[in-house]
């Protein structure tokens, strides 16, 4: 343990967190002087460039496997305090999930967890195909991701599948679709989340057999106000089933029998954690209850 000095792996994993060497000062209660000698120092005993000085900071290869590294020990730190009845205080865990399980399911999940436990939450919004990327970075612990293969050092199990339909305003639907869907569809304007959203795209390459698309597209990255956009007829989109079920006669299927299903999977860091692992079955239970 001497070869990684533990004042030194706390101070790289504040400074990640907290995005700014000066901000990491303030929570270290030192100043940023002290960050960067420290951030140094540690960058000289492993021989490897840790941190990119950017804004904000970006790990290397190198520095995401310590940052796991320092964000297991603090997890197995605050356990060990805890059953010792040594330490009272909440412990953080921060979690990916994508928007639309965040909008729906996942909330009521975590809801199940008894209030007497002291956690409390930091979650990350990510596409679920990229939530992984942070579990990979070390800068969640956890994640709800379309990925079933374990990242190194985590483990994988499978939640379900969300369904999503092609959701249209019968409006939108009168303006634009008056031709069979294949030919009309790729031509009328489309609402996406964000640039990473692939869910749209994915379901016209499998109406078309097309791979490009000449689109008008319409980037609303809220859940919420997603649907919203797709009921107010600014565009048409995948809806999640859960969603659409509310909406009534706002929005229309377009294709019944071409639902799209995404498989999620919640990964979690192999850590001998009761905290980690009530919140684990939690979102197990709330998952089998809502998704496919």
């Amino acid at each position: 343990m001497s070869d990684l000095p533990l004042d030194q792996v706390r101070t790289l994993l504040a400074v990640v967190d907290e995005q700014s060497f000066d901000a990491a000062a303030a929570v270290l209660h030192v100043t940023p002087s002290a960050v960067s000698q420290r951030i140094k120092a540690l960058e000289q005993r492993t021989g490897r460039v840790l941190l990119l000085r950017t804004k904000p900071v970006s790990l290397t290869e190198s520095g995401q496997v310590l940052v796991r590294f320092a964000r297991s020990l603090a997890q197995l730190e605050q356990d060990a305090l805890s059953e010792l009845g040594l330490d009272s205080a909440t412990r953080t865990l921060s979690i990916a999930v994508n928007a639309d399980s965040l909008a729906t399911w996942f909330l009521p999940a975590l809801s199940r967890l008894p209030a007497s436990l002291p956690i409390a939450f930091d979650l990350r919004r990510e596409d679920q195909d990229h939530t992984a990327a942070l579990l990979r970075e070390g800068l969640v612990m956890a994640a709800v991701t379309a990925s079933p293969e374990p990242v190194q050092g985590c483990t994988s199990v499978r939640l379900g599948r969300m369904r999503y339909r092609a959701m249209a305003s019968p409006a939108f639907i009168d303006r634009w679709l008056t031709s069979p869907l294949p030919t009309a569809l790729p031509k009328a304007p489309v609402i996406m989340f964000d640039r990473k959203d692939d869910l749209q795209d994915r379901f016209l390459r499998g109406l078309t057999r097309r791979r490009n698309f000449t689109l008008v597209r319409h980037h609303i990255p809220a859940s919420e106000s997603f649907v919203d956009a797709v009921a107010a007829g600014l565009g048409w989109g995948m809806v999640p089933e859960m969603q659409a079920a509310s909406r009534g006669d706002a929005l229309a299927d377009l294709a019944p029998d071409r639902p799209l299903d995404v498989p999620l999977h919640w990964q979690q860091w192999k850590l001998d954690s009761p905290a980690l692992a009530a919140v684990a079955k939690a979102v197990a239970e709330g998952a089998k209850t809502a998704l496919r």
